[in-house]
């Protein structure tokens, strides 16, 4: 098992969520069955990434629930000590429209899942369907960072995206909230957002952007002239732990035999340190490494 609770059972994860109901599934050694679940038995997420629902289209997907019934069914896992007995790991916008639609149960997957594989689910299910708008989907980044403990390198390989796709939403978040609320109601572009993050008064900035119909090129040339936070010197966005530090050149060491340093830089970047004491063991390090031994 890797360090994803899903593993290999990822795709076996995103097959489930579309298959048609009533149908029993075998995932890993755990029978998953699509069922009918009343939905005052169920809960939303509170780790959802998406926070915003539009309306209409909701409205659009309950006159199509009305019409055709549930079509794909959502995916669940079970709770205890809440007020419900299942919580939505994907799928809370057909919960929403099944409720519209007045439907008292809907078609379900429960599945046995920890917080950080829910959580897990819930972003790739959100960001390969690119229903987040950029505040959200940087709130999820750091959200699994933060309760999972997750390095910027973990994130990247879950997702899919590089590490300097996530690196600038990251930069999202050192907003404030009035910024972040341009971002989301549409008014102003995450790449504009990203530009003035460093800025010590993007709220001026943003506004002043949103008034002349700046460009991004414009703002990028505004910001070389504009005075920095004094805080953005010092922006690195530690996405490692020390024990995980700790860990990691424990591993290092066990391998070349040499004393090693990791020191991460801005956004999650940084350098591995090897120290070695004369040219025989220079030597054996690069062999070790290289494979050449092996």
């Amino acid at each position: 098992m890797g360090k994803f609770g899903l593993g290999r059972n990822l795709n076996d994860l995103q097959n489930e969520i579309g298959v048609a109901p009533d149908i029993s599934i075998l995932s890993g050694t755990e029978r998953v069955v699509v069922r009918k679940i009343p939905l005052v038995q169920i809960g939303v997420n509170p780790d959802q990434p998406r926070k915003t629902f539009n309306e209409s289209e909701l409205a659009d997907l309950a006159a199509s629930i009305r019409e055709k019934g549930v079509l794909q069914p959502i995916l669940l896992r079970s709770v205890s000590g809440r007020p419900y007995s299942y919580e939505i790991v994907a799928g809370e916008r057909r919960f929403r429209a099944s409720k519209m639609a007045g439907l008292t149960e809907i078609p379900a997957l429960v599945k046995n899942l920890a917080d950080d594989n829910a959580m897990e689910i819930a972003l790739i299910e959100n960001v390969q369907r690119e229903n987040l708008n950029p505040m959200e989907e940087a709130a999820a980044y750091v959200n699994l960072m933060s309760k999972c403990k997750y390095t910027l390198d973990d994130v990247s390989r879950l997702i899919g995206k590089s590490e300097s796709y996530i690196r600038n939403f990251l930069r999202l978040n050192s907003l404030p909230d009035s910024v972040k609320q341009m971002v989301e109601q549409g008014d102003l572009s995450a790449s504009h957002a990203r530009a003035i993050a460093v800025a010590e008064n993007p709220e001026q900035m943003a506004r002043q952007i949103i008034e002349n119909k700046m460009s991004v090129a414009d703002t990028e040339t505004m910001m070389k002239r504009a005075k920095r936070s004094s805080k953005s010197r010092s922006f690195t966005q530690k996405t490692m732990s020390e024990s995980v530090v700790r860990e990691m050149v424990k591993r290092i060491m066990d391998v070349i035999a040499a004393d090693v340093q990791i020191r991460e830089k801005r956004g999650g970047a940084g350098q591995i340190i090897i120290s070695f004491d004369n040219r025989m063991q220079l030597n054996e390090i690069v062999d070790k490494i290289t494979g050449k031994n092996a």
